[in-house]
This record gives C-alpha cells, structure tokens and sequence, in this order.
C-alpha cells in the first residue's frame, strides 16, 4: 500500500519538476506515477534507473446503458452492511485480487478506513447476494465534484467459484444501473490493469472505451511476478 513517508530523491523530484506526474512510496521504494506519458518521460525514467511497473487504464461510457441488454432479468442488489457483511466481503476480495498489489489482503481496518473517506456512501456500496450469501459486489463512487457527475466503478469483483458464470457482467451491469438510475450520473468511469484481458473484454462488451492510461515507473527489479489472475472482471483502487 501507499504510505508516502519516504525521501523521494532529489533527480525525481527534479523530473516530476520537468514532465508532471506525482510521487508515491510503495514497497519501500519510490513509484512515480504518469497519465499518458510522453517519450521525453519515459526516457527520463529509464535514465533514473526505473522500470514501467503498471499500467492502468481510465475507461469511460455514457450512461444509461442502451437498449443491448433489454429482455434481462436485472441482478438483485443490496446496500453492503457493515454490521455483518465484513468478512463475507474480505472473502470475496481478497481472494478475487490475491494477485493485485494494491488491492488484494484487505483487513478489516483497511475497510473501515476506506469507508470513512468524506466521499462514501454506505448505499453506493453494492451487493449481490446468490443461494443465501454474498456472490459480488460493486462498491461505486459519485464524483460530485466534477461537472457533468461522473459515477465510478470503484472496486469490483465475484466470488472466484462463479466465474465463468456470467455472474460480472451483471455485476457491471448493476452498478451501472445504479449509477444512472439512483445517481443520474451521466458518465460512467472504471479503472483497469492493462493486462487484465479478461476484464477489459467484459468492458468492452459493455460500451467502455479507454479514455486515458496511468503508467507507473520504479526501481527494477521490482517485486517478484505475481500469480496469474482469475478470469473475473475487477478494477482497482484508482492510484
């Protein structure tokens, strides 16, 4: 996770200076973050020594979704309760993102604290429930802050057992419903790792298109090669 307690060094800082882009600290070591960076950038990353280590797609689609999937039952969804969903929901996201940096190995006080933030509504945080427990979630998130509102899919994702099912696309779905129909957001946004085949397919599917890409640069080698991903669509904590 991001602590930003680190001394960044002062030709970092002097690049962030020259090309843009922000510092953070994860693993230990410092991590400069670019949105849709130039070849200068990168070229003065490379001189510093630092590798790209992720890349993160924005994607966005107008809202309502349109008439593709009229004739489908819509997913049943419910506000998350933190009264008895915590650990049905740590379950779910941990082992969905057991491969992702950011977000996999949650604990509860990673949860509670996220939920504190000025921005969450416990009512945008949604649930599917299937044969008498928690299936998937879609946590979404307003922008209130940006005209017109934008409505994003914060942090998704299914039980690993129900890939496959059809279950994350109606997850999407919901959320995307929710978002239009509860929020009237007329701009839907989610975050994507670029190697995330599977989810970017399911995105895609549903009318999202790139809309800008986040790169991250940091000291190489950089952690060891996580394992690979379960087919589940998921997006991350934006950076």
């Amino acid at each position: 996770m991001t602590t930003g307690e680190i001394s960044h060094s002062p030709d970092l800082v002097g690049a962030v200076a020259r090309h843009g882009g922000r510092l953070d600290e994860f693993d230990g070591h410092s991590r400069w973050w670019l949105t849709d960076p130039e070849a200068a950038a990168t070229s003065t990353a490379l001189e510093l020594g630092l590798t790209e280590s992720r890349r993160l797609f924005q994607m966005r689609r107008p809202l309502p979704l349109d008439a593709s999937g009229a004739g489908r039952t819509p997913l049943e969804t419910r506000a998350f309760d933190p009264t008895c969903d915590v650990e049905a929901w740590l379950a779910i996201n941990n082992a969905a993102f057991a491969w992702h940096p950011d977000q996999g190995n949650w604990t509860a006080a990673q949860l509670t604290e996220r939920m504190a933030e000025p921005w969450f509504d416990l009512d945008d945080f949604r649930v599917a429930d299937l044969d008498g427990a928690m299936s998937g979630f879609c946590w979404t998130k307003v922008h209130r802050d940006h005209e017109p509102l934008i409505g994003e899919i914060y942090v998704i994702a299914i039980d690993p057992a129900r890939v496959g099912t059809g279950l994350g696309s109606a997850m999407t779905r919901a959320g995307l419903d929710w978002l239009w129909e509860q929020r009237k957001t007329p701009i839907a946004m989610l975050y994507v790792e670029a190697d995330n085949t599977a989810a970017l397919a399911t995105y895609r599917r549903l009318g999202f298109e790139v809309h800008l890409t986040d790169v991250a640069y940091e000291p190489a080698p950089t952690r060891p090669a996580a394992p690979s991903r379960p087919a589940a669509p998921s997006r991350p904590a934006a950076p």
